[in-house]
């Protein structure tokens, strides 16, 4: 490693670090209110009194950096606050101040000079209506010397030392939970290092599922029962719970992290949704692991269009008859319980004559993938996200007894749906840390081990900076993440806060896993090394639970509501 020392971070030192992030991210949050007014005047309909969708839609480039920046400054006040708590506990080590004002550095320098939204775009600062004199205030005081002295290339050096020496560190920096929670991630850490790590990436080769031993393991540890109610024979630890376990699972492997979300959407929208008979059936079942779920929302076509779904369901006597064609279906061929949005008033075209069905289908094999009368499927063959399988499915007259509509009431689909998108979008974030986890291992271990020109690769800078942003950009995400999980825990509506958590998230996954890669050089572009399957991950995060340009449509709408 090249020498370096945390002495060269011109005015910031231990005492005044957490007064500076705190001051710096008022400062954001002040420029952000701004940028926000800036907008709202462009996309009200001064005549109908409301926001314009087709202004909002002219102006997209603009209204979705809107979201990125919001989300930028939502990130730095929660590392503000994580610094401060830390410093409070006595456990604000160089470490997590390293990780701290390096992110501060650099999202405060991207916030003032553009925040890129993908590779190709970035939204800079006059596209929120912003000139040199509003981003000023980013160059002065406080924000001014992180922006100076935060992201330097001494502290990145050093914050890269310090990453080697804490290699059997969990997270590569304290987390800021209490004690039980690192428990509850140190034991599944260790269930993933025994069990899950040194298998997945065959798996992932061999497109094989994860083995039903692995999933009876995942019941036996309560993943899927984390969040239920005790009456229904669940832990009741709440959504933060929910982030620190699909974490640690994704950090091993995508698909044994998400083997949990099939039982948490489908539990979701049982507990909010169902009746007190359904709840009483299903709730212990799918907490057990006894019954496996999967959701059977998308169809051909209409992807984020929900409204336009065309799968029906029509009663005829004691049953709904169900025809049409699904998409994208997760693990539905191990599934017992489908989730199944469908259209049971054909008259109705929009989101009202949707409803949720609780279909009931007997396990397949790989042989007989859907052993049930009316329903057939092919597998969608996937670059990345194996070990549960994609289908595509075809329901003709596919039967669902009348009481398994999910809360005996039709034409609530939709709503009861949109219930469960913050929790599922704040899971999702907790998957996309854990595989951004995975690839940074991954990444240090290969730069320590490769040497060349006579020493291992991240002596040299652009190799040490790759590592050390990672590991500031995934600690601010996780900020962030369990920021989203309490707001929910503590009953609070959070769905802006859960598609921060998940917009951010998913970029981070994807520049970490390509960083990463670039560190493996050539040899990560072969199938042998674990990082190709983690590039691959790491791409669909950015796609289900709302692509991110739904996402920032999402986080919005929801801004632009509270600016007028």
């Amino acid at each position: 490693m090249q020498d370096a020392t945390p002495n060269d971070t011109g005015k910031i030192t231990l005492d005044n670090l957490v007064e500076l992030t705190k001051k710096a991210a008022e400062s954001a949050t002040g420029l952000y209110s701004k940028a926000r007014a800036c907008l709202a005047e462009r996309v009200w309909d001064y005549d109908d009194n409301r926001f314009s969708s087709k202004l909002m839609e002219r102006e997209q480039h603009a209204v979705h950096g809107l979201a990125w920046q919001a989300t930028y400054v939502e990130t730095l006040k929660q590392m503000a606050l994580y610094a401060e708590r830390l410093s409070e506990a006595g456990k604000f080590g160089e470490l997590e101040q390293l990780l701290t004002q390096i992110i501060f550095g650099e999202y405060l320098n991207q916030i003032a000079g553009g925040i890129a939204m993908s590779q190709g775009e970035v939204v800079r600062p006059a596209a929120l209506d912003l000139r040199r004199a509003d981003t000023a205030v980013l160059f002065e005081g406080a924000a001014g010397e992180l922006v100076r002295f935060g992201n330097t290339a001494a502290a990145r050096a050093r914050l890269a030392v310090l990453l080697v020496e804490a290699k059997a560190n969990l997270t590569a920096g304290d987390c800021g939970l209490d004690e039980m929670m690192d428990q509850m991630r140190a034991e599944m850490r260790r269930f993933v290092e025994e069990k899950v790590s040194p298998n997945a990436h065959e798996w992932h080769l061999a497109n094989d599922y994860v083995p039903m031993e692995i999933i009876q393991e995942l019941a036996e540890l309560g993943v899927f029962a984390l969040t239920l109610p005790e009456e229904y024979g669940g832990m009741e630890l709440g959504k933060e719970a929910m982030c620190v376990v699909s974490e640690e699972l994704s950090r091993g492997y995508i698909a044994v992290g998400s083997l949990g979300t099939r039982s948490e959407i489908a539990a979701e929208l049982i507990m909010c949704g169902g009746t007190d008979e359904q709840k009483a059936k299903w709730l212990p079942l799918i907490g057990s692991g006894e019954i496996l779920p999967t959701a059977v929302f998308t169809e051909p076509n209409t992807g984020s269009d929900l409204a336009s779904l065309r799968t029906r369901a029509v009663l005829d006597g004691d049953v709904y008859k169900v025809t049409g064609n699904k998409t994208w279906i997760t693990h539905p061929v191990r599934a017992d319980l489908m989730t199944l949005l469908v259209r049971t008033n054909l008259d109705e075209k929009g989101y009202k004559g949707l409803s949720m069905l609780l279909a009931e289908k007997p396990r397949g094999s790989d042989d007989d993938p859907f052993p049930a009368a009316g329903m057939t499927g092919g597998e969608i063959e996937v670059i990345g996200y194996r070990g549960m399988k994609e289908f595509e499915i075809g329901f003709d007259g596919f039967e669902v007894k009348k009481g398994n509509l999910l809360g005996e009431q039709e034409g609530n689909g939709f709503k009861q749906l949109m219930q469960t998108f913050e929790a599922a979008r704040i899971q999702t974030a907790g998957r996309a840390i854990g595989v951004a986890q995975n690839a940074f291992e991954l990444g240090l271990n290969y730069a320590q081990e490769r040497i060349q020109f006579g020493k291992p690769i991240i002596s040299f800078p652009r190799i040490a900076d790759k590592l050390a942003m990672m590991a500031a950009e995934i600690m601010a995400t996780r900020q962030l993440v369990y920021h989203a999980a309490r707001e929910k825990d503590a009953g609070r509506r959070c769905d802006l806060e859960a598609g921060m958590a998940k917009l951010l998230g998913a970029r981070v996954a994807w520049s970490a896993a390509d960083n990463a890669l670039q560190i493996h050089g050539g040899n990560g572009f072969a199938l042998e090394y674990q990082i190709s399957r983690v590039l691959a991950d790491a791409r669909i995060l950015n796609i289900f639970e709302g692509a991110g340009e739904i996402q920032a449509q999402v986080i919005a709408r929801r801004l632009l509501d509270g600016a007028n």
